[in-house]
């Protein structure tokens, strides 16, 4: 990984890692003599426990380097002590002597945290995490020792991990279910979404708690196609827009595409990133994508889309343009991110989005969703009915037309206290009090969006949906 910077001279390299172990071996190259410092042990030869000098001291360590010859010093956890003087003089003053003699300064951080004395000396590299090959390899060790086959996709899940945590996942992949579950996987990956504190883990809805919407239901399962082993040729889905008003199941249908997918299912409250530094709301946004990427294989739902990047055109005048800094980082993120991830982006009111967001080749596309079809309300009362252990006869559809899925499942709660009629004449229907702001809303989607809806014509169930099986 260095080889090339070692022999054109490179004095000072800084490689950006939280595995100093992988790095201590992945490293070492021919031609130079490599050795370890850490402030506890002292100096030691690389990959070795040869002490080679008890020299405790982050001053003495960088001084020996000069005595030395085609002498490579790999330092864990020297960033902390850059804000030490001597330190930082001792860098500088070493600087010139170790490219004559053919040595390098290896130091091994978790972040950039050079001080402006030395930042131009120090070449920034980043190691990579784990592949899935090397992963496999991991896992295939740890299955050899307890006579389990591997699974590959177990593997496949665990990108974005590293060695240690994916070691430590499928062991207790192994001591829970006995064999590498790509579940288990998955939920100690989800320590990485805690430990951002700028993400959210939530778990995926099952697709048979959502009624009707059959049209957005197979086109979901149509891309899931791109993501089974074998179609990598088929072009990646990056995401759905799902407008509607309240209450008509966008915020369901997000939760459940992540079961139809067998991923994680991720929240992005862009709202909840939104700093009062300078520079907090983008570096935070930044950051999300960066962990983002880092997960892998996930649904990213943002509810409401529109109230977190509304007004991004005044930006400027508002917030010092960070609203406009933070929607420009997710749109490139989106062009440009590799990551097999479905972003599922639910609005109330289109009209308030940037046209950057909608415009064509951004999302795969925008669904309209209307308040519930009567083959649609059949099918969210039966649910009801098995949620609830309610009674509300079939029949009952009719009464309901003009009820959004929302209201519907507040009839059946409500009816086992007040009983059906009385909850039935306390519940007046948005499509009742916002009229006029859904036929601007239909208006809208009549030639810009694709209808979620089942057809009033079509008889329920008339697809059964695959989801991907997740072991």
């Amino acid at each position: 990984m260095i080889h090339d910077y070692l022999k054109a001279g490179y004095p000072a390299l800084c490689v950006l890692t939280q595995e100093p172990h992988r790095a201590e071996q992945l490293l070492i190259s021919e031609g130079w003599h490599y050795y370890h410092w850490d402030c506890l042990t002292g100096i030691r030869e690389a990959n070795s426990t040869k002490i080679v000098g008890e020299i405790k001291d982050p001053v003495e360590a960088i001084n020996w380097l000069g005595f030395t010859r085609d002498a490579v010093l790999i330092a864990d956890n020297l960033h902390l002590f850059l804000e030490v003087p001597e330190v930082v003089q001792a860098i500088q003053n070493g600087i010139i002597r170790w490219k004559g003699i053919g040595n390098a300064l290896v130091m091994i951080s978790p972040t950039i945290k050079l001080t402006p004395e030395v930042e131009k000396f120090f070449t920034i590299l980043d190691l990579p995490l784990p592949d899935e090959e090397a992963l496999h390899s991991l896992q295939v060790e740890l299955c050899k020792s307890v006579n389990v086959n591997p699974n590959k996709r177990a593997s496949r899940v665990a990108k974005g991990l590293t060695e240690f945590e994916a070691e430590t996942a499928f062991a207790l992949s192994l001591i829970k279910k006995g064999y590498p579950s790509c579940k288990i996987v998955s939920e100690a990956k989800s320590q990485m979404i805690r430990r951002s504190g700028l993400l959210e883990f939530w778990t995926p809805e099952s697709i048979k708690d959502v009624g009707g919407l059959n049209q957005l239901k197979t086109f979901i399962a149509n891309r899931a196609k791109a993501f089974e082993t074998g179609n990598e040729n088929l072009p990646r889905p990056r995401g759905v827009i799902l407008v509607g008003i309240q209450g008509t199941g966008k915020s369901l249908t997000s939760k459940a595409t992540a079961n139809i997918l067998g991923w994680p299912l991720i929240r992005l409250d862009i709202g909840s990133l939104k700093g009062s530094l300078v520079g907090e709301s983008e570096q935070k946004m930044r950051s999300a994508l960066k962990v983002i990427d880092a997960f892998g294989e996930s649904v990213i739902w943002i509810d409401e889309v529109e109230k977190a990047f509304a007004g991004t055109r005044n930006s400027g005048e508002t917030d010092g343009g960070s609203s406009a800094n933070m929607f420009g980082a997710f749109l490139t993120w989106m062009q440009e991110t590799k990551t097999s991830v479905m972003v599922m982006a639910t609005a109330n009111d289109i009209s308030k989005l940037p046209p950057e967001l909608v415009r064509a080749g951004r999302f795969d596309a925008t669904f309209f969703i209307d308040v519930p079809t009567t083959p649609e309300r059949v099918e969210i009362l039966q649910i009801m009915n098995r949620k609830y252990k309610t009674n509300i006869p079939l029949s009952y559809v009719q009464e309901l037309a003009g009820f959004t899925g929302a209201e519907i499942e507040q009839l059946a709660k409500d009816s086992l206290y007040d009983g059906l009629k009385a909850a039935f004449e306390n519940i007046v229907p948005l499509s009742r009090t916002m009229r006029e702001e859904m036929q601007k809303l239909k208006d809208w989607a009549k030639n810009r969006a694709r209808l979620a809806n089942t057809p009033e014509d079509q008889p329920k169930g008339h697809r059964k949906l695959r989801t991907v099986k997740q072991s």
